[in-house]
This record gives structure tokens, sequence and C-alpha cells, in this order.
């Protein structure tokens, strides 16, 4: 891992892309209570940064902490940067730290068999140890996600009774039982990313 007070590499990117206006703190469930023109505003700071990052300069965020792995994967997202899905699923996979749902995002935003497999992967390993309540969660609501894009039913073996799942919440404190609810919140987030893609998209048409 590299870090940005000893990297100034690093930090030269933090200071473009992870800091500005607190960038790393709204993006993911914060962004969703932006309305009107503050959300406007972050949104089009949010893709001009996503056009403006070269690819080297994103496996750089990658290699450094959370804050800088998270603005990366949502960058990614909105460029639609599926070249990154390795690299996140094994950062996913990983589990070190704040972050994973970024990862789980960015996949939904891809929408494929591919990034199903991915998330498939974190929980297969992952809802098996009650001692890593990391993001479980927002995995298998992912899941639920690309289920219904897909037209797919990969998140109801874990779902069923006796299942991973159920084996999963009833060894830990966690208190988000049902994932159908908090779906909802990954349809939001995959929505609000889906909009700065068209965002995106429009912009670069344009250059």
């Amino acid at each position: 891992m590299r870090y940005a007070n000893t990297d100034p590499e690093l930090m030269d990117l933090v200071r473009r892309f992870v800091t500005p206006g607190r960038r790393y703190l709204r993006l993911g469930g914060s962004s969703l209570r932006l309305s009107g023109p503050e959300r406007d505003l972050f949104m089009r700071e949010l893709v001009k940064a996503a056009g403006e990052i070269t690819p080297a300069e994103l496996g750089v965020l990658f290699e450094g902490g959370w804050r800088e792995r998270k603005t990366a994967s949502w960058l990614v997202a909105v460029a639609g940067r599926t070249e990154f899905r390795g690299r996140i699923g094994e950062l996913l996979l990983a589990s070190e730290g704040p972050g994973g749902g970024a990862y789980c995002i960015t996949l939904a935003t891809f929408g494929t068999s591919a990034d199903a497999d991915l998330v498939c992967r974190y929980l297969d390993r992952c809802l098996p140890q009650p001692d890593r309540v990391y993001d479980q969660i927002v995995a298998l609501s992912t899941l639920l996600h690309l289920d219904a894009v897909l037209g797919t039913e990969r998140a109801s073996p874990y779902l069923a009774a006796g299942g991973l799942w159920q084996h999963w919440t009833d060894a830990t404190p966690n208190l988000l039982r049902d994932p159908q609810k908090y779906r909802q919140v990954v349809d939001q987030l995959c929505s609000f990313a889906s909009e700065c893609a068209e965002l995106f998209a429009r912009m670069e048409t344009r250059h």
C-alpha cells in the first residue's frame, strides 16, 4: 500500500481527485442526500474528474488507502472503465477496511455476469466468517440488483432457509437483516452512477 503522506505522486492525485469538496466523503450514501444545484455541481465535478484522470493515475489511487480506492472506484464507474473489473474484484475480496460498498456499486453499474461472479466469490468467502463483518449486506443486495438486471436468481441460494445468509446473520450482531430493503439503496446509488455516466458520455461526445 502507498501512503499519501510519504508519497508525493499519490499526494498530488489525492489533492486533485480525492479531497476537492470532500469528494471521498460524499460518494456513496451521502450523495443521495444532495439535491438541486448542489447535486448538479457535485455530479459535474465528479464527471469532469472521471474524464481528466488517466488509467495510470487510477492505478496509483487503487494502491492507496480506503479514501483513494473508494474515489477511484467511483471514477471508474462513471467513466465505464471495465478494464478495472479484475482489480476491483481483488480489492473487494481482500476486504481491507472501508470501501467495499464502492466496489460493489461499480460492479453493479458494469452489470454483467462477470460482475455477478466477483460478488459471488466475495459472498462465498466472507459469509462463512461471522467475525468478518464488512460488506456482506451491500454485496448480497448488489447481487439482488444484478439478478434483476440480468434476469438471473444467483442470490437465491444464499437467501434460502439454512443458507449462508441465515448462518451469517444468526452468528453476527448485524442489524441489517433484510438485503431486499438495502437493495433499494443499491438501486438508488446505481441510478446516481448511471446519471453521472450519461453526463460523462455526453461530455466525451463533445470533445
